[in-house]
């Protein structure tokens, strides 16, 4: 009895040390199985993204601020072309597009646009309300893919594009929510303020605009956008700030505008958001989701909610 008295004693703390380390175990499992690591094509084409948002982080600096200057845009067209300044504030000059424009794109609910927006205004708007376009916080949308575009119109038939829109219902059906975070905001020469986002988990946008090129086989070869590229238009600046005394790009005028630049990437960097919508737009105007113009809206949910 001695000996088994003596045995027990001894092989308690072990015993006990095992029974820890099984629990300890067991909770870290749990906790790994509930955290999904990065897929592998997630991790590639952030790996992209990072190469892509680098690169447009130098388009500034190595081009100039066009935008001063009446440039071109992102798009083959001149602010101009865009924008008019009236009654001391930025007007969008609406055009028909002929045939329309149908774009696919992700949409970002108010929830997550609205806060972005407030501190875009809050920056930019002291020295910049008479010279700058806000994107519409209603309207916040990453450009996917589209049917046709101004640059290569296709045109369609009611029944086809109806039948487009069917199809990219059976494309939204077919994805997963997604979790993103906002990677960095940045001014392009042509005065764009972009943010640009990575994706933490859901449907990678290589993949969305896959899908959509294989269900709308007649859109133009040439798309308007990078594969894996994630980004939002926040604003466009079409002329000089207020407290500039300097000729249109020069270096003091460009490291004012870069400091603008930075406190908004301060503020908002990191932001988190949900996405988990496809709208099938129709734009009867120019850039119509861009310039609050007219257009035909269909919204088609996701249809997989485990991102």
């Amino acid at each position: 009895m001695a000996r088994v008295r003596n045995w027990y004693n001894q092989s308690k703390p072990a015993t006990l040390i095992w029974f820890i380390s099984l629990i300890t175990f067991y909770a870290v499992f749990r906790m790994a199985s509930k955290v999904s690591p990065l897929s592998r094509e997630l991790q590639v084409s952030n790996a992209e993204r990072n190469r892509m948002y680098d690169k447009m982080s130098r388009d500034l600096d190595e081009h100039g601020a066009l935008f001063l200057k009446q440039g071109e845009t992102s798009q083959s067209l001149l602010l101009s072309d865009l924008f008019d300044i009236k009654n001391g504030s930025v007007t969008p000059v609406l055009k028909a597009a002929n045939p329309p424009v149908r774009a696919n794109v992700l949409y970002m609910s108010p929830e997550f646009s609205l806060p972005i927006s407030k501190v875009v205004r809050d920056i930019f708007s002291p020295t910049l309300d008479k010279v700058i376009w806000f994107q519409n916080p209603e309207l916040y949308h990453f450009s996917m893919f589209h049917a046709s575009h101004h640059i290569s119109p296709v045109s369609a038939s009611e029944e086809e594009i109806e039948a487009e829109a069917n199809a990219v219902k059976g494309v939204a059906e077919k994805l997963c929510r997604m979790r993103i975070v906002l990677d960095r905001v940045v001014l392009t020469s042509t005065g764009v303020l972009l943010g640009l986002w990575q994706v933490m988990s859901g449907s990678d946008p290589v993949t969305i605009r896959s899908e959509l090129r294989n269900a709308l086989p007649h859109a133009p070869v040439k798309q308007l956008y990078a594969p894996a590229i994630l980004h939002t238009s926040l604003a466009r600046i079409i002329g000089h700030p207020y407290n500039s005394s300097q000729e249109g790009g020069s270096a003091l005028e460009l490291q004012y505008i870069h400091e603008l630049v930075v406190g908004l990437n301060k503020a908002i960097h990191g932001t988190e958001a949900t996405i988990s919508e496809l709208w099938y737009v129709e734009e009867y105007d120019v850039l119509a989701l861009a310039l609050d113009g007219k257009m035909k809206l269909r919204r088609f949910k996701f249809g997989c909610w485990k991102g």
